[in-house]
């Protein structure tokens, strides 16, 4: 992987307050009563070759995230800017042309592949619609793909039932590489795979991107698996990110008390270690994201909450380099030990 944090660096993916709301319409009417508020107010940037890890549990708006990024659905309001392009206001045929630059690895390898089309048909379709390459060459580049996701070229009038669920990803994988994307989103990509498969995935994962020079924003519940890819994580709570952090200083001092109790969740390989970590257990439930709880977002279950945080909601701020965390303690305490002044609009995390 790339140094996304060198003076070199510059931002390939610029996210401004993204905003998803899904419309609920009750009665005989269907008037429209309120909002599901799936992604609320998020802001972050990748840089160019970086790998930014998206973690959080269920229904916190993760994919809801990626879906948005390549305009897989329509934005509800905020800036999203690729390669300079400001992708939310793209007409649909300005957003046709810019798909090549943009795209992503489905979860399920099975569901995102069509079952009557073949290997061939399935990575040669981005080719047949957005080029004019003939057919040879065309054949040329899917059999370049499959040696580049490995898969054998014997493979390609096969059909994604005759596959495991490995090698359906790489086909998957495959034809997200056949316009030579800059960007990826990676939804979950090994989620649906066996354990002993998802290593290879992720391990490929890591190979094309220093061969092609991609840029990820890789989504997964698996925070070790995530530990392992990224070079800075994210944590989502309730549609708006928590904390955002470079990976190490994430995993050995997690600053927002939802990231402290998510990686405590994370068991150790080490029996001995294990048998002495200390799980934080976080009471009641998670907030509909109709009816999110005014202020901080986390409040009502936040072992740390005070009066401020049911009134107040806090910002994303920079509370020490590279940094960034949504809590009124945090902020306060980083403030009086001499961090970084807060600064919620750099979010890139490195020296530019």
């Amino acid at each position: 992987m790339l140094d996304a944090t060198g003076p070199a660096a510059k931002p390939l993916v610029q996210v401004r307050d993204l905003k998803m709301y899904f419309p609920i319409h009750t009665g005989v009417f269907r008037r429209h009563t309120g909002d599901v508020k799936a992604v609320d107010g998020v802001s972050f940037d990748i840089m160019e070759g970086e790998t930014l890890g998206l973690v959080g549990e269920t229904g916190c708006g993760k994919s809801t995230v990626g879906r948005a990024l390549l305009r897989l659905c329509e934005i509800t309001s905020g800036q999203v800017t690729i390669g300079g392009v400001d992708v939310a206001t793209l007409s649909p045929s300005e957003l046709r042309k810019a798909r090549p630059m943009m795209q992503m690895v489905f979860q399920d390898p099975q569901a995102s592949l069509n079952p009557r089309m073949t290997v061939a048909a399935i990575i040669g379709e981005p080719l047949d619609e957005h080029t004019a390459l003939s057919r040879d060459d065309k054949l040329a580049r899917i059999y370049e793909l499959m040696d580049a996701v490995g898969l054998n070229r014997r493979f390609a009038n096969r059909y994604p039932h005759e596959f495991s669920g490995g090698q359906r990803q790489r086909i998957g994988i495959a034809r997200a590489l056949a316009l030579n994307p800059k960007f990826v989103v990676c939804d979950e990509p090994i989620a649906a795979l066996d354990v002993s498969i998802q290593a290879q995935v992720v391990n490929l994962l890591e190979d094309l991107q220093d061969k092609f020079g991609l840029t990820y924003l890789f989504i997964s519940h698996d925070l070790s698996m995530v530990r392992h890819i990224a070079d800075r994580v994210a944590v989502m709570y309730l549609g708006q990110i928590a904390e955002l952090s470079p990976r190490e200083a994430l995993y050995s001092e997690p600053l927002h008390p939802y990231a402290k109790a998510l990686l405590s969740a994370v068991p150790e390989p080490d029996p001995s270690r294990e048998s002495a970590r200390q799980r934080i257990i976080l009471k009641g439930d998670v907030p509909s994201p109709a009816n999110p709880p005014k202020g901080c977002t986390f409040c009502t279950r936040c072992p740390e909450a005070q009066e401020r945080c049911h009134g107040v909601a806090p910002r994303l701020s920079e509370v020490a380099p590279g940094r960034f965390v949504a809590c009124h303690r945090v902020t306060k305490s980083a403030g009086s030990t001499g961090a970084t002044k807060a600064n919620e609009h750099n979010l890139q995390g490195g020296n530019q």
